[in-house]
C-alpha cells in the first residue's frame, strides 16, 4: 500500500514561475462539483478497483463542520485500502509543511484510518501507518508534520486513507507552510529541471520504425543519455530535465543515416548542456578496495561515436567537485542508491513510443551504474539494451509494455526486483482467480502441500502429496517455459517458489482442470477457483498459527523469527537456559532486526560475519568494499548446539540474519538454496507508474563469497520429499532435531 501511494504521482502540468493567484485547498469539503456528487479537486482513487471496494461519498449528515464531509467505506471482498488525494502542482518557500484534519471512524478493523501527505521530489512522506485511528471513534483532529525542501519539491499530495475494513469520515483539513495557511504561502519560482514541462503529456514520438542503423542509433542514444544524466556537472546541479532532453534529441537521432550523422547529432546535443571547465586532478579511483569498476558500453570504444564527441564525454568522466547530484543520492548510513527526481507518469498506462524508450533507458542505466551485482547477471548488460529496444518500441498495448518491462526486470536476476504494487495490467494478465490450495516444487515436481482456505470441498479434491502434471490441459513443462521470463528471482529455486501462485495456479477461469498423480494413479480433478483477494496467502512467509518460541520434545528450544520480538529475549534466555540445543526456523521473514540483539546471545567469539560494497555518485559504476562487521558476544552466551533451517522462502533480512548467526562455530545451517537477494532495497519508478526495486548494496561473507543469487552457505543440504509431504512430516525440522541430539 505504501509503494502504491509513493508511486501515484499525478500527471499534471507543473507551474512555472511565481504565480499571482492564491492556491485553493478544498480541505473543508465545501466546494462540490456541479452535480453535487463529488468534492471539487479531490481524486478518489489511485487504482480503478479502489472505487469499487472503497467508494468515496459526500456526506451531508455526518460532518465535523460546514455542510459536507467525505466518507470512505470498505464494501465487498476485494481491495486493501481506499484513498482521497488533493494535488497541488506548486512549490513554496519554506522549511516545514503540516496537514491537519478531523477523522471519525466506525468499526475500523485489520487496518486504520489516517491522513497522508507526500512531497514529490523529496523523501517526505507520512501515512500515519503507526498511529492511525481504529475501531469506532468520534471526531478527533490529527496532524502530520514533515520537512519541506523547496529546492527539491515538485508538488504536494495531501489526503486521507482507510486501510482494512470499516468506515471513516474526514473533514476540516488544513495545510500549512511554516505555520502559514497554504492559501497565503509564498510560491517559489521553478528553475532548471523543474521548470521544463514541455513533454509532461507526451513525447510527441508516437511510432518508431526500426532498421539496423536506427537500432544502432537508439542504442548509442540510451548509453550517451544515461552517461550525461549521471556524469555531466550541469545535469548534476539540476539544470536540465533529462526526460525532456531525451525527447528533444530523439528525432534527430532517428533520422541519422550513418554513424557519422549519429555522432554529429549527439555532439550538437551534448554541447547544449554547456561548457565544462577542465580539471587538472580528475582521475579515476584506484584504491585496493574496488569490487566493481565502471563499464561504459560503446562510449569510448571508437566503434560508433566520433572522436570529438568521445573526447567531450571523456572530459566529464572524473569530476568530483560537487556534494549532491540531482538524479541520484546514497542513503545515509547505508549507502544504497536513492533514485530521486524521477517522475512516474502514472496516467500513461500505455506510454507512447518515446516514453516507452525512456522507461528502458532509465532502468538500463540505473542497473549499469548503480546495481552492485551487475557482474552476476549472467549476460553482458551492454547487449541487453539493443535486444530490448525493438520490444519497447513496438509494444502494442499496456499489457505488452508491462510484460516487456517485467521481462527486462527479470534479466537482472534479483528476487527484490519485480513489479510491485497493484499494477492493473499485470494483475489482469495473471488472472483474477486462484486455487485455494498450496503447491510447491518438490523433487522437480509440482506437489500439493496444504491449503490456503478450507473451502469448496478442497480437501476432498486434492490432497498433500498429489503431483500436478497438467493444468487446464497444458503440460507443466510448457507452462514453466512460458512464464519463467516473467518471473524475476535470483535463482531457479526461487523462480519455482513463485511460479505456482503468480501464474501456474492463477487465471481468469472459474475453475482449474488438473491432471494429477496420486499413489501412482492418474486422476483428473476440477478445482473451483476463488478471487485472489480471498486466498489466504499470508502463511507462505510468516505462518500466523506459529508461536515465536517454545520447547520441543527432548528439551530442544524452537525459535520462529517471523514472530520473534526483541522484547522477548529475556524470556527466551530463561526458557532455553538448560536446553540441549536451539532450532532457529528461518523459513520466514524476521519480524524484527535480530543480528545485534539475539545475535550476541549465541555468539561465542568476535569473528566477522559480513562486508558490503557501495556505489558512488562521483564515479557511477564504481563499487568499493567496506570493512567487515563483527558482533560482540554477550556476557553470558548460549553454549549448546544451534541449527538454522533455511529454504527458498528465506530471503533478504532472513539471509542476512543467518549470515550473522552462522559466524558462531556452534551453528549449523541446514536446508536448501535461499532466495539469494540480500542488501537494502532501492525503489525504482518507471513511466506508467511501474514500481520496482533492486538490491542496492552488495552483501558478502568476510571472504568475499556472495549471497546474491547463490543464497547463504549451507552445511547440510536437506530437502523435503513427496513421501514426507504425504506423511505430514516436516523433514527439515526432523533433521534439525537429529543434529542436536547427535552425541558426537
Amino acid at each position: 500500500m505504501k509503494l502504491i501511494i509513493l508511486s501515484a504521482t499525478l500527471l499534471t502540468l507543473i507551474s512555472c514561475g511565481r504565480a499571482t493567484s492564491q492556491v485553493k485547498f478544498n480541505g473543508d469539503i465545501e466546494l462540490l462539483t456541479a452535480d453535487k456528487s463529488r468534492a471539487a479537486g479531490w481524486k478518489t482513487y489511485f487504482q480503478p478497483e479502489q472505487q469499487k471496494y472503497y467508494p468515496v461519498k459526500v456526506d451531508s449528515l455526518v460532518r465535523q463542520q460546514g455542510k459536507y464531509a467525505l466518507s470512505i467505506e470498505k464494501v465487498g471482498e476485494g481491495g486493501s485500502f481506499g484513498v482521497i488525494d488533493y494535488y497541488i502542482p506548486k512549490t513554496f518557500k519554506g522549511q516545514k509543511i503540516e496537514l491537519r484534519g478531523y477523522i471519525k471512524t466506525e468499526n475500523v478493523t485489520n487496518g486504520y484510518a489516517g491522513l497522508w501527505l507526500r512531497i514529490d521530489g523529496t523523501q517526505a512522506f507520512d501515512n500515519m501507518q503507526d498511529r492511525g485511528a481504529k475501531s469506532t471513534t468520534d471526531w478527533q483532529e490529527y496532524k502530520i508534520e514533515l520537512p519541506y525542501d523547496g529546492s527539491k519539491a515538485i508538488n504536494i499530495h495531501a489526503g486521507a486513507l482507510l486501510v482494512g475494513a470499516g468506515k471513516m469520515w474526514v473533514d476540516n483539513m488544513k495545510l500549512f507552510i511554516d505555520g502559514q495557511p497554504i492559501e497565503k504561502a509564498t510560491e517559489k519560482e521553478l528553475t532548471g529541471a523543474l521548470a521544463d514541462t514541455a513533454f509532461l503529456t507526451g513525447s510527441k514520438i508516437d511510432t518508431v520504425v526500426l532498421n539496423k542503423q536506427q537500432l544502432t542509433n537508439l542504442t548509442a542514444l540510451g548509453q550517451v543519455w544515461g552517461f550525461i544524466k549521471y556524469y555531466h556537472p550541469n545535469v548534476i546541479k539540476g539544470d536540465f530535465n533529462m526526460d525532456a532532453q531525451l525527447f528533444r534529441v530523439m528525432p534527430a537521432v532517428l533520422k541519422a543515416k550513418n554513424n557519422a550523422e549519429l555522432s554529429n547529432a549527439l555532439e550538437q546535443w551534448f554541447d547544449k548542456f554547456g561548457t565544462v571547465a577542465k580539471c587538472a586532478d580528475c582521475t579515476p579511483y584506484k584504491g585496493n578496495d574496488i569490487k566493481l569498476s565502471p563499464s561504459y558500453g560503446m562510449l569510448f570504444t571508437g566503434t560508433v561515436l566520433g572522436k570529438t564527441l568521445t573526447d567531450k564525454l571523456q572530459g566529464i568522466l572524473y569530476k568530483k567537485n560537487f556534494t549532491n547530484s540531482y538524479y541520484i543520492a546514497m542513503e545515509p548510513g547505508v549507502g544504497n542508491p536513492k533514485f530521486i527526481n524521477e517522475l512516474a507518469y502514472p496516467g500513461m498506462k500505455y506510454p507512447d513510443a518515446g516514453y516507452r524508450l525512456l522507461s528502458l533507458y532509465r532502468y538500463w542505466n540505473m542497473i549499469q551504474y548503480f546495481f552492485p551485482y551487475k557482474y552476476l547477471i549472467g549476460e553482458d548488460w551492454n547487449n541487453v539494451l539493443a535486444d530490448c529496444i525493438p520490444k519497447f518500441a513496438v509494444a502494442k498495448n499496456a499489457t505488452d509494455y508491462t510484460l516487456n518491462s517485467l521481462a527486462l526486470i527479470a534479466r537482472v536476476h534479483d528476487t527484490h526486483a519485480n513489479i510491485w504494487g497493484n499494477n492493473t495490467a499485470l494483475n489482469d494478465y495473471k488472472g483474477k482467480n486462484a486455487v485455494p490450495f498450496k503447491a510447491k516444487f518438490v523433487e522437480d515436481k509440482l506437489v500439493v502441500t496444504g491449503y490456503y482456505n478450507d473451502t469448496l470441498n478442497i480437501k476432498q479434491l486434492v490432497k498433500p502429496g498429489d503431483v500436478i502434471e497438467r493444468i487446464n490441459g497444458e503440460p507443466l513443462s510448457g507452462l514453466i517455459k512460458k512464464y519463467l521470463p516473467y518471473t524475476p528471482a535470483s535463482n531457479y529455486s526461487t523462480q519455482l517458489r513463485d511460479l505456482p501462485s503468480a501464474y501456474l495456479l492463477r487465471g481468469n477461469t472459474p475453475d482449474f482442470k488438473l491432471d494429477i498423480q496420486r499413489d501412482n494413479k492418474a486422476q483428473k480433478v476440477t478445482v473451483p477457483a476463488l478471487p485472489t483477494a480471498k486466498v489466504n496467502y499470508r502463511a507462505d512467509y510468516n505462518d500466523p498459527d506459529k508461536k515465536g518460541f517454545y520447547l520441543l520434545e527432548n528439551n530442544i528450544g524452537y525459535l520462529y523469527p517471523g514472530k520473534y520480538h526483541n522484547s522477548d529475549l529475556p524470556a527466551i534466555k530463561q526458557l532455553f537456559n538448560n536446553t540441549k540445543g536451539i532450532i532457529i526456523d528461518m523459513r520466514c521473514y524476521p519480524s524484527e532486526f535480530m543480528p545485534y540483539t539475539f545475535g550476541p546471545y549465541i555468539k561465542t567469539d568476535m569473528s566477522a560475519f559480513v562486508k558490503f560494497s557501495n556505489g558512488s555518485i562521483y564515479q557511477p559504476g564504481l563499487f568499493t568494499y567496506t570493512a567487515p562487521l563483527t558482533i560482540p558476544p554477550a556476557n553470558e552466551t548460549y553454549k549448546g548446539k544451534i541449527v538454522i533451517i533455511v529454504n527458498e522462502v528465506s530471503q533478504s533480512q532472513a539471509e542476512y540474519t543467518t549470515m550473522a548467526f552462522q559466524s558462531s562455530p556452534n551453528v549449523t545451517v541446514i536446508g536448501s538454496t535461499t532466495a539469494g537477494a540480500d542488501g537494502n532495497v532501492s525503489p525504482i519508478t518507471l513511466p506508467g507508474g511501474i514500481s520496482t526495486m533492486i538490491s542496492g548494496i552488495g552483501i558478502y561473507y568476510p571472504d568475499g563469497t556472495e549471497t546474491q543469487r547463490k543464497g547463504v552457505k549451507i552445511d547440510v543440504v536437506t530437502k523435503p520429499t513427496i513421501a514426507g509431504i504425504k506423511a505430514g512430516k516436516d523433514e527439515l525440522l526432523d533433521k534439525a532435531k537429529e543434529i542436536i541430539l547427535e552425541k558426537k
